[in-house]
């Protein structure tokens, strides 16, 4: 007979893609998963306008806003109180990208930084591209921030990042597809590894299998041809990493009623 774990916490991270047009599918999330804590992407509301009574009514009194009208914003929803929060104006754009909040895990605070990364455009060229050069200098603003913490961490969100060759449906094709190139894959891995994290996600899925979490709304039948690529990441420090007993992509989820484009992805913690 083995003993229960101490403690035990789940958390999720989705781009919702407009918390209030999919507040439906996040409620759905939340009656059939019941995680302890949600971190939502891609909001599109500014704080004013979340739908904070919904999820209140729901179990979720703790939460944690960064957002902007229309455009970008993240939001931290949790049946746990936070220690603390903290926001982070990354690139001094005024672009609602990060929030930070501490959370208790068997006994402990942990950092939970919930991020949403510049897309880039569709042209892979600082040069030309603005919005390619702001999604490079905002690695390079996480990699030195992130780099610079100290303690038990885990890092979550719409990295816009696929990284290795087995994220993507087709490495070769989307070598020169903003998500994929060589520099955004080599940036990414530089702010996961210079902050000493853990990809959380590959240690349940071996590299070598495909592994994705957003299928473009432009397929006909997303599901059929999976054209997918792994665009939401889990990282964390060694301790906590070691403490994850469960990953699981909610593949699903995409083909809920008026669906995003992502996938949630929900990972569980004992101790």
């Amino acid at each position: 007979m083995t003993d229960s774990p101490k403690d035990r916490l789940t958390i999720v991270t989705w781009n919702i893609n407009s918390v209030r047009l999919r507040l439906p599918i996040v409620e759905k999330l939340i009656l059939e998963h019941a995680p302890d804590v949600i971190c939502l992407q891609e909001t599109k509301c500014p704080n004013g306008n979340f739908p904070l009574s919904a999820l209140t009514k729901l179990g979720y009194s703790h939460i944690a806003l960064n957002g902007q009208k229309g455009y970008h914003g993240v939001a931290t929803i949790s049946r746990r109180p936070f220690l603390d929060e903290d926001r982070v104006d990354y690139c001094a754009k005024g672009d609602s990208r990060h929030v930070a909040t501490g959370i208790e895990f068997a006994g402990s605070r942990f950092a939970l930084h919930n991020f949403y990364v510049p897309a880039g455009g569709d042209e892979p060229d600082p040069e030309i591209n603005d919005k390619f050069a702001h999604k490079l200098a905002f690695l390079d603003e996480m990699e030195s921030r992130l780099g610079d913490e100290n303690g038990a961490r885990i890092v979550v969100g719409d990295l816009n990042v696929a990284p290795y060759e087995h994220d993507v449906w087709s490495h070769k094709k989307l070598l020169k597809v903003v998500s994929h190139t060589p520099i955004e894959c080599d940036k990414l891995e530089a702010v996961r590894g210079g902050a000493g994290l853990e990809d959380v996600m590959r240690r349940f899925v071996p590299s070598d299998e495909k592994l994705y979490t957003w299928w473009s709304y432009r397929a006909k039948d997303w599901s059929a041809a999976d054209k997918g690529r792994r665009l939401d990441h889990v990282w964390a420090t060694p301790d906590l990493a070691g403490a994850v007993t469960r990953m699981d992509v909610l593949r699903d989820a995409r083909g809920w009623e008026k669906p995003s484009d992502h996938a949630p992805v929900i990972v569980r913690l004992e101790a």
